[in-house]
This record gives structure tokens, C-alpha cells and sequence, in this order.
């Protein structure tokens, strides 16, 4: 049975179709950038004016941004990215507007369709992925707003008989102060649109910093009130003519395949179908409940896997034993860190290790997919609609220009929608049963079948001179591989590392003069990716922790030890532990009972320091009282997103590095849903404060880069209430005993 809202939402019209028709038949300003190669040499924009007038070449160009400006000056963006509550639909928005000098009331988002001429970088695909999307598009951007402006002041200029030279443009206005006219946006956007092309700009002036009346200032967020007001944006609110609904099980051993299907599929209940798919059955009904009720009630065989007998211990075992090989591929080495070593007044060494986790995204999987006659039209929350396009073409062999991929929002996304499992699955059932599928995902098969953060385990060596500071440093580590499988993105390496698996060790920033790192790749046999914050997640508990470790053995406090050995050649991490350290009041000692660590880490090109304050009561219960975050993220856009994606990253870190972890007992995830996986809950929030450090450096990212310091900022915290080094996660695995006293 279809929700209200489900009956209400109809998605059938195609996307393409519609900016194509837009672009046709609106009048207005629309303006594409074909940015194939150089993208800041080779800019080339084309007018396309009123209805009926759109020149053939217009239309035929390959463009890869869209800025529309209509008549009534309501300006439309259309972003190639994915919003999956980072904020860009408001970021990216912002770096046009305020080039352009545009009245923010007036500001439009759309997300852009998956065709080729909304590509921002001419790559064979785009990804949401890995805190890029400020940071790739942030010049390109500037350049449309600027470029449109200057088209707007052009026509405005010619219209009046007055130099372009003497008009400026403000709040969505061409304005000529000498004689005090001034025209809208809207206007002008006929004029503008028949500007010949050598009129347009290839290297338009672009605003100083100081002249910035957006950037740099919180702004809401336009996707707020259509939230907020429950509108069906998310892929789970796609409704489609004709569409059926599908439930999927998995083998409950990874990779097992069902050995029993055709007598299953035999005695399915009168309209209902079972698909097989790669390792899963899917169940098609009227309804999703009925889908899922079939499918839970079947008694499905199923084959060996790729984890059958597998367990945790013995995969914890097998990555002991890899990050004691000797022979393991070296990432980064200088001087002789094992003669220094020997000579080291102090010595430490130290295993440390983090399990599997699972994103859980707040919306379940879903997809919506039909497979028609003439091509496959697919509606999906996805991290990458090109890269989606592209997978669903090698597996179909449907050419590219036949598929259509509508992005919806993500309810959440942290990695796993980067994934196209469940697209395939929703294919399957599709050209099974000749109609539009939505196939949605329980909680269970999503906690059970995820491709996981991947399990690491590291032994690191150090060696403290007579001054007490590091001579050596040495780390092995060894993982599954994630690129292993992402060919698309460069595979493992030709030394045989996986980058993944060793950013945020390899490049370790604390001086040392010998320094040996090394990795070696581990098949487990269960599936792995990109999670939140990616191999920076675990390598910055491992390095800070460790750090920690240092530090007590030298007798030094944590902060200052840290900053000594950063003073010399980083001082955007120097300014970002000093604002953290003066944020908590760290040289005054905390209330009684609670206790600080501290932890800083670059990753994504952002560096954020944290303090964590803690207590432990007597029966070991540990409660994280407050957070504090400085963040040097470069230039940014929207503070208030930095904020919240600070706050997020905080949450999802101390989440899983308080009880996150994927378990395997006989070849079977332990784990199943939020009882047993769970985030934090609201009572166990702690007080976060954020401050932005300001460098005006080049924009970093800001949606991963909270998440790693925080598990090192909370354990070292706990060291100092209990005196106990926690070297593996998550915390709830180790019982802490009662906190000193100040």
C-alpha cells in the first residue's frame, strides 16, 4: 500500500528532458561552460536566449556547468554533486552568487543530470567523495558568477549607451551611478543572451576578498525548508507509474551464492517474483512489506563464501602476522630509523589495532530502476551518478547514452553510496519482472552486507633521545585493500600499497630524523571501501595515540610535546593546537574528576585538533563531557556548514570509537542493526565548541576531516583518568576502572 506522500510524488519525467526543454523553451539567460581540458584557459560560454531561438550549436555543445537566469531574475544552479547533507547545494551556490553579484533571495539549486555536459572536470566521472567538492570546484565556480556578471554589466552598458566600464553590478542589479539607472538581473537577460562570444570574458576579474559579502558569512541552508517540511526529496520517496516494490536477502556467509533457487522461485505466492542476483535473492511485490514478509519466510540454501569459517580472531591473527613481516612494502623512509633505534636512550614499542565498521546511513539503500526496450532509467541517492552510469553500462552493456540516472538526496552517504550493489539488484528485478522496481534494503541486510571500513592492525616502534624528544619512528601496518577493487581510481599501487591504507601514517608530520613506515595488504574476504574520513579514521588513533605514548615516557605534557616537534616545520598545525589548547583552558587544570586529552590531524587538506573531556566514575562508566574543535580548513564559504560538519564528524567518530565495531563468527557479520551497531544516542551528546582557524590558505575539506582526531582525543583522555592505554577500539570493549582523583 502507497504512503501519502508516495501517491502524491510522481518522478517519471526525465531529467534530461526537462533542462533540455527548459533551456528551449524559458526565456532567459542560460549560460554552459565547456571546460574540457584546461578549465581555466579554455572557458567558452554560449547565450541561449527566448523560446524558438536557441541556435543549433547551442544546443549541441557539451557543457558542463548550467546557470540560468530568468526574466524574473530567479537565477537557477544546477550542481553536479551530491547533497547528502554536507550543505554544498548551498556552498557551491554561494561561490556563483557572490561572483555574480546576485540577490541571494533569488537563488535556485537544482541538482544536474548525469549527462556528459554537466561534468565540472571533463574526467570519464565525478565523485562526492573524499571532501572535494569546495575544494576542486571553488575557482571554476568563481569564474561562471564572474563571467555572467560581466555579460549582464555588458548589456546593460550597451542598452544605456555608456561604458561598461562606468556600471557596476549589486544585489542582483546592473547600476549606472552617473545617471542613477539601474536594471534587474532579469532584464537585461535578452541583451545578455545576444552578446556575440567574443564578448565573453576568458579571464574575467573576479572579486577580492574584502569585497566578499557572501563568502565567509553563515548563510542558511536552501535545502532546509524542503526538509524540514517532509518534501519527497530522497530516493525512498521515488513513485514512478507502474511501479513494484522488491526486498532483498543476501547469503548470510559473504559471497555465498543461492543453491536452492529454482525450487524457491517455483513456489513463490501468487504475484510475487524471485529474482537471483549475485550472492542474493530479491523477492518483487505490490508492496515493499509484502516483498519483505516473502522473502524473510523463504528457506533459502546457500553455498560456501569467501568468509566461510572466517572470525575475527583469526583475521586479527592473519593482520598480526602480516604487520610483523620484515619484508612488507616500504611507503616512506629517511635516515636509518633501526640503528637509531638501538641507540635510543628510551624505547617503546606498541601494537594497535581497529576493527570493521559499517556506515549505517540514516536512509536505508534504495533504488528505483526501470529497464526499458530502448535504455534503463535508474533514481538513486548515489555518491556519483556519472560513475553510477558508467558501472551500470559494463554490467548491462547498455550504452551509456541510453542510461539515465536521476540523484536524489542522500539521507547520509559517509562511503557507502559510492557502492552500486543495490542499483544492480534493482536492475535485476526490473528486467525480471518488465516494470519500474523500488528495491529498499532492511537495516539488516545493510549492517550484515556493507563494504567495510576495513579491520587494520599496526606495530610501531619509537626511540627518545637524552633530550627526551623522538630519533626514530617505525610503523607496519597491514589491511585489506580497498583500492584493490577501485581500479576506476588508480587500483593498489605499483609498490604494492594501498594509499588508503597508509594516509595519515606515511606522511607523519612530527620531526624525526629516522622514520621507516611500511604496509602490507591482507585478503579477509570481506568486502571493504570508503568509509568517513577513509585510512586517516584509524591512522590518526594509531599516530596520536602513540604520540601519547611518547609523551608520558618523556615526562612532557601532551600539547607542548606535540607542538615541539611541529614548531619547527608546520605552523598551520602549531596555530591550530595552540587555538585548541586555549579553547579548553588546557594549562588549567579541569574540574574534579574530569580529565583532557588531546589529538590533531590533517587529512583532506584541513587540519582540526581536538580536546576531549572526560570522567570515569568508580564502576568504570565513562562520560564524554565536551568536545573542542579548531579547524583549519584553508578559505572557506559558509562557516555555519563547517560548524555542522565539524559536529558531525565528532558524532559519527566518538560513535564508533566508543562501541563501533563488525564482528564475524563462523563467515556471519554478528552485528545486525542499531541495537548492536548504534550511533550516539542524544542524552550521550557531548558539548561540542568549534572555532575556525584562519589562514587563507587553499580550500580543504570539511565533511571527514572532524571525524579522525576524536577517538585519540577521548582514549588519551581516558589514560589520564585511569592510567589504562587503549590500544584497540572500540572503548566498550575495555573495562576501565575508577578515575583518579585531580
Amino acid at each position: 500500500m502507497k504512503t501519502d506522500q508516495e501517491k502524491n510524488t510522481q518522478v517519471g519525467l526525465s531529467r534530461r528532458s526537462f533542462v533540455q526543454s527548459t533551456a528551449a523553451t524559458v526565456a532567459g539567460l542560460v549560460l554552459g561552460f565547456h571546460l574540457p581540458a584546461n578549465p581555466m584557459r579554455r572557458s567558452e560560454a554560449f547565450a541561449a536566449e527566448a523560446e524558438g531561438k536557441v541556435s543549433p550549436e547551442a544546443r549541441e555543445t557539451k557543457l558542463n556547468t548550467w546557470l540560468r537566469i530568468a526574466p524574473d531574475g530567479v537565477i537557477t544552479i544546477y550542481v553536479a554533486r551530491s547533497e547528502m547533507g554536507q550543505g554544498i547545494f548551498t556552498s557551491m551556490p554561494m561561490i556563483i552568487a557572490e561572483e555574480l553579484e546576485a540577490d541571494w533571495s533569488k537563488i535556485r539549486v537544482e541538482p544536474a543530470p548525469s549527462g556528459p555536459e554537466f561534468n565540472y572536470t571533463g574526467q570519464p566521472f565525478e565523485i562526492t567523495g573524499g571532501s572535494m567538492s569546495i575544494r576542486t570546484t571553488w575557482d571554476i565556480l568563481q569564474r561562471i558568477g564572474a563571467i555572467a556578471r560581466h555579460m549582464l554589466i555588458a548589456a546593460a552598458a550597451q542598452k544605456w549607451g555608456v561604458t561598461a566600464e562606468s556600471c557596476h553590478a549589486e544585489q542582483g542589479f546592473v547600476v549606472h551611478k552617473a545617471s542613477g539607472r539601474k536594471a534587474g538581473f532579469g532584464e537585461l537577460t535578452a541583451a545578455a543572451a545576444a552578446l556575440p562570444v567574443d564578448a565573453i570574458p576568458k579571464e574575467p576579474k573576479l572579486k577580492t576578498r574584502a569585497e566578499y559579502k557572501l563568502i565567509g558569512k553563515p548563510v542558511k541552508r536552501l535545502d532546509t525548508p524542503a526538509k524540514v517540511s517532509g518534501k519527497p526529496l530522497f530516493g525512498i520517496d521515488v513513485v514512478v507509474p507502474d511501479m513494484v516494490y522488491a526486498a532483498v536477502r543476501h547469503s548470510p556467509v559473504i559471497g555465498g551464492e543461492c543453491s536452492n533457487f529454482a525450487e524457491l522461485a517455483k513456489a513463490m505466492p501468487a504475484g510475487t517474483t524471485l529474482v537471483k542476483t549475485r550472492g542474493a535473492i530479491i523477492a518483487v511485490a505490490d508492496s515493499w512489506w509484502t516483498a519483505k514478509t516473502v522473502i524473510g519466510g523463504l528457506e533459502p540454501k546457500w553455498t560456501k563464501g569467501a568468509t566461510t569459517g572466517q572470525s575475527s580472531e583469526a583475521i586479527e591473527k592473519k593482520l598480526r602476522a602480516a604487520a610483523s613481516g620484515k619484508k612488507n612494502p616500504v611507503a616512506a623512509t629517511k635516515g636509518e630509523a633501526d640503528k637509531a633505534l638501538a641507540k635510543a636512550k628510551t624505547k617503546l614499542e606498541a601494537e594497535y589495532s581497529t576493527p570493521f565498521l559499517a556506515h549505517t546511513p540514516m536512509e536505508p539503500l534504495n533504488c528505483t530502476a526501470h529497464v526499458k526496450p530502448d535504455g534503463i532509467e535508474i533514481w538513486v541517492g548515489t555518491q556519483s551518478h556519472t560513475l553510477t552510469k558508467l558501472l551500470v553500462s559494463n554490467a548491462t552493456k547498455v550504452p551509456q547514452d541510453k542510461i539515465v540516472v536521476h540523484t536524489t538526496y542522500l539521507g547520509g552517504g559517509f562511503g557507502r553510496r559510492a557502492e552500486s550493489d543495490e542499483v544492480m539488484q534493482a536492475i535485476a528485478a526490473s528486467k525480471a519482472v518488465g516494470k519500474p522496481v523500488k528495491l529498499i534494503w532492511s537495516r539488516e541486510e545493510d549492517v550484515q552486507h556493507d563494504f567495510y571500513r576495513p579491520a587494520t592492525l599496526v606495530k610501531m616502534r619509537a626511540g627518545l633521545g637524552e633530550d627526551g624528544l623522538p630519533v626514530a619512528f617505525t610503523a607496519n601496518i597491514a589491511g585489506p585493500s580497498i583500492m584493490k577493487r577501485w581500479t576506476t581510481f588508480g587500483g593498489v599501487g605499483k609498490n604494492g600499497i594501498d594509499m588508503t591504507t597508509i594516509e595519515g601514517l606515511a606522511d607523519f608530520k612530527y620531526e624525526c630524523p629516522n622514520q621507516h613506515i611500511q604496509a602490507a595488504i591482507v585478503d579477509t574476504g570481506v568486502p571493504v571501501g570508503f568509509w568517513r574520513s577513509v585510512g586517516s579514521s584509524h591512522n590518526a588513533f594509531y599516530v596520536e595515540s602513540f604520540m601519547d605514548e611518547l609523551a608520558h615516557a618523556a615526562k612532557q605534557d601532551p600539547y607542548k610535546f606535540r607542538r615541539a616537534l611541529l614548531e619547527k616545520s608546520h605552523p598551520r598545525f602549531v596555530k591550530v593546537l595552540d587555538t585548541v589548547a586555549r579553547m579548553s583552558k588546557w594549562e588549567t587544570p579541569p574540574a574534579e574528576g574530569r580529565f583532557r586529552g588531546i589529538a590533531i590531524a590533517e587529512s583532506f587538506g584541513s587540519i582540526v585538533g581536538e580536546v576531549a573531556e572526560v570522567s570515569v566514575t568508580a564502576d568504570g562508566r565513562l562520560t564524554v563531557h565536551k568536545v573542542w574543535v579548531a579547524v583549519d580548513c584553508g578559505r572557506y564559504v559558509n562557516p555555519d556548514t563547517i560548524v555542522a560538519q565539524m559536529e558531525g564528524g565528532v558524532v559519527y567518530g566518538l560513535s564508533a570509537a566508543l562501541r563501533g565495531q563488525i564482528t564475524l563468527r563462523n563467515g556471519r557479520v554478528e552485528q545486525s542493526n542499531f541495537h548492536d551497531f548504534s550511533m550516539l544516542a542524544p542524552y550521550e551528546m557531548p558539548e561540542i565548541a568549534v572555532e575556525i582557524v584562519e589562514s587563507g590558505e587553499a580550500p580543504g575539506g570539511v565533511g571527514e576531516p572532524g571525524v579522525p582526531p576524536i577517538a585519540p582525543a577521548v582514549t588519551n583522555a581516558i589514560f589520564a583518568a585511569t592510567g589504562k592505554r587503549l590500544r584497540t577500539l572500540p572503548i566498550s570493549n575495555h573495562k576501565l576502572t575508577g578515575g583518579k582523583p585531580t
